[in-house]
Parts: C-alpha cells; sequence; structure tokens
C-alpha cells in the first residue's frame, strides 16, 4: 500500500487553487507562498479564512463619571472590532 504524500492535502488544496502557507520555524509566522516546495520536514497549511469583525452597539452617558451599557436598548455608539485581533478598528457615534 502506498503512503500519501505527507502535504497530500495541502498539495491537492493548492492544486484546486486555494491559497498555501509555509511557517517560518525561527519565528512561527506563516507567509503566503506561491510556489510551495513541498519539502517533507517544511510545515505548509492551507490559509485559513480570516474571522470575521464583530460589532457591538451600546450606550454611554457622562455623568460624574462615564456610564456605558451594551444590554438591549437604546444605543449611542457602534463600535467595530478586529475579528482577528479583538482590537478596536472604529468607533461611531450614532
Amino acid at each position: 500500500m502506498k503512503i500519501p504524500h505527507i502535504h497530500a492535502e495541502e498539495i491537492k488544496a493548492w492544486a484546486d487553487g486555494a491559497t498555501i502557507q509555509w511557517c517560518e520555524i525561527e519565528t512561527g509566522k506563516w507567509f503566503d507562498v506561491d510556489c510551495p516546495s513541498w519539502e517533507p520536514d517544511d510545515k505548509f497549511r492551507i490559509k485559513p479564512e480570516p474571522s470575521p469583525d464583530v460589532i457591538r452597539y451600546g450606550h454611554f452617558e457622562a455623568k460624574a463619571y462615564l456610564c456605558g451599557r451594551f444590554d438591549e436598548g437604546y444605543h449611542n455608539i457602534k463600535m467595530t472590532f478586529d475579528g482577528e485581533t479583538g482590537k478596536l478598528k472604529s468607533a461611531e457615534v450614532l
């Protein structure tokens, strides 16, 4: 019985048009590659789909201190957070 190539799944996906990433061992960072080497000792993966941004609505008031709520009801602010990092990307006063 023939053993499949260690990167068989990634090779098939690449042949079907998927973006392939290679991992730099020293940093652990992933990079897009146009023409993978498919060396058995290298790490490859199918590029994951990015997580969508997260939108939250809230209500803030300035009293003696800043008061904020994120429950149902009146909203006066819309915040968009990056789906990958969770960091605030934008805030809009409604």
